[in-house]
C-alpha cells in the first residue's frame, strides 16, 4: 500500500494508534535517508504505558520509533499495524 505524500507539518504532533485503537504517542519527528528523502520512521513522544511495554526499538535520544513500514495510514491519526512493529 502507498501512502500519499504529506508535508512534515501535517504528520507531527499527530496521534498514532494501531488499527485496534490503541494510543501510543504522538509524532514528535521523523527520521529520513538523506539521499532519497525516504521516510524510516517516525519518533514518538509522549509515549503511553502500553507503548513501553511493547519494546520498540529506540532513538539515540532514547525516543520511541516505530518503523514507516507499519504505517497503514495517515489522516486524523496516524494508524499502524501492531504486527508490523516486531
Amino acid at each position: 500500500m502507498t501512502l500519499d505524500k504529506k508535508p512534515l507539518k501535517d504528520i507531527l504532533g499527530k496521534l498514532v494508534v494501531t488499527k485496534e485503537g490503541r494510543r501510543l504517542g504522538i509524532v514528535k519527528d521523523i527520521s529520513f535517508e538523506t539521499r532519497t528523502g525516504e521516510l524510516i520512521q517516525l519518533i514518538i513522544k509522549d509515549p503511553t504505558p502500553y507503548t513501553r511495554n511493547l519494546s520498540l526499538e529506540l532513538s539515540q535520544r532514547k525516543e520511541v520509533v516505530i518503523p514507516y513500514n507499519s504505517i497503514i495510514a495517515i489522516g486524523d491519526f496516524v494508524v499502524i499495524s501492531e504486527e508490523d512493529l516486531t
